[in-house]
């Protein structure tokens, strides 16, 4: 192909697209590049249990409470005393000096997008939507941060989904250049880096002609363009180019690196070997990395965290899907703190485990099977490093673990902890589409017990 080849409208958008999960490069550079503010070299990766993770059959128990609402499951000790967690997350017990639990958050969205929404963005939806259809009205975090930070020199996307975006969340009036790479399973055989689909290698021509074609494109519409609305598209496909043919970025994708033993260590599952994708693309200079932490795997034995008699469609006793999933997670999680420990990334890095909700105190039993429902009232969200204050338990819920009893804490206070992690004021402002400021950060202060 050569730069003066003609290519039909179709072929023209292919080009220009040179796309990562349907966002053109371009529209994502756009705004980062116009922002002006150096990223902070600081990341969070976030666990994002979706489904809503029961509080009493992880990390906040109450073995003295009557049998209908107590965990099914038996508290052990970590190596903190007085922080108790589930008897089936033993690798994290060893590591309780290196996390912090926060008992006391809750919220009153109790569907799964309007949870999601209120978690992910500290803001809750102005009407409920019991279907759970709902989608945000403002930026997630990550959005958030993509806006604020910018790209940085090295080329990282600012924000990355492993393997998904949530389906709550939207940049919305930040554009949607903002919006997350979503990367895939890394733990697919068929997983690639995003530039692996253009061989630098082998096409490194091709992609100079490429680049070429697009300038001349560029070139036209300038001239076309009278009201000076396409001012910098150059600039900006040029930094698309940078990205796609970036060392850097490329190194931070390529997991293969990873020895084998880190890799069976985290798992070869979804949530292992996401976890160590996200400490890569963090250890590379990516701000945020959210994993979709649904589901470790797919088959009949699998649900995800919205334990419910019948979730999936599932008969039976909930405790016999969640024993799986837990011991799934305690491995994933608790090699990846202890591989950031091990790589001095612990200041740098800050992990949040959360999900959109906690569930229902009592247990539900009908001819079905046993569960938990929705319960926004109270859950606990884990964190671990980020330069934080770690072994404590932050707030407490009452005897059945109902309602927040010390300490009551939302999504905005976890949230503008994640901020100033990110070196992002929480109580700055961005403007909505009608031109008027909207704080990040609804309501909320950095919990201090953790800095």
């Amino acid at each position: 192909m050569t730069a003066s080849t003609l290519i039909d409208r179709r072929g023209f958008m292919q080009i220009g697209a040179l796309g990562l999960g349907g966002i053109t490069l371009p529209q994502v550079l756009a705004a980062r590049e116009a922002s002006g503010n150096p990223s902070r070299d600081t990341s969070v990766i976030m666990l994002y249990q979706h489904g809503g993770a029961t509080q009493l059959e992880t990390y906040d128990l109450k073995p003295e409470a009557p049998s209908s609402y107590r965990s099914v499951f038996n508290p052990i000790a970590t190596n903190v005393p007085g922080m108790d967690i589930c008897e089936l997350f033993p690798r994290q017990a060893a590591l309780g000096d290196k996390i912090s639990l926060i008992r006391s958050l809750h919220h009153e969205m109790s569907s799964h997008s309007d949870g999601g929404i209120t978690v992910l963005t500290s803001k809750a939806p102005p009407i409920a939507d019991p279907t759970s259809q709902s989608k945000s009205l403002h930026p997630d975090f990550g959005h958030v941060a993509s806006h604020l930070l910018g790209i940085g020199s090295n080329a990282m996307p600012p924000y990355v989904a492993i393997p998904q975006a949530p389906y709550m969340t939207r940049p919305t009036y930040l554009g949607l250049h903002h919006g997350a790479f979503s990367v895939g399973d890394p733990n697919s055989d068929k997983f690639q880096p995003p530039q692996v689909k253009i061989n630098t290698g082998r096409d490194g021509a091709a992609l100079n002609e490429r680049k070429a074609l697009l300038k001349q494109f560029d070139q036209l519409r300038a001239d076309l363009d009278t009201g000076g609305q396409l001012e910098g598209t150059e600039r900006f496909r040029d930094l698309a180019f940078d990205l796609l043919t970036s060392p850097h970025v490329a190194k931070a994708f390529k997991i293969d690196d990873e020895p084998d033993t880190l890799r069976n260590k985290y798992g070869r599952n979804l949530w292992g070997q996401a976890c160590l994708l996200a400490r890569r693309l963090a250890e590379h200079g990516t701000p945020v990395i959210n994993i979709y932490f649904n589901t470790p795997k797919n088959g009949q034995e699998f649900t995800n965290w919205d334990d419910h008699i019948m979730n999936a469609g599932r008969p039976g006793h909930f405790a016999k899907y969640l024993k799986l999933r837990l011991e799934y997670m305690d491995q994933a999680l608790a090699t990846l703190i202890e591989d950031i420990h091990a790589k001095n990334l612990n200041r740098r890095i800050l992990v949040v485990v959360v999900g959109e909700f906690g569930r229902t105190p009592r247990l539900s039993v009908n001819i079905s099977g046993t569960g938990r429902n929705h319960w926004p009232q109270a859950y606990t969200a884990l964190v671990s490093g980020g330069g934080l204050k770690m072994g404590q338990v932050v707030g407490a819920t009452n005897s059945k673990a109902e309602y927040p009893s010390q300490r009551p804490l939302g999504p905005g206070d976890l949230m503008a902890t994640i901020y100033r992690h990110l070196g992002i004021d929480p109580a700055t402002t961005v403007t909505d589409f009608s031109g008027r400021p909207v704080h990040i950060v609804e309501q909320g202060q950095p919990i201090s017990e953790l800095i």
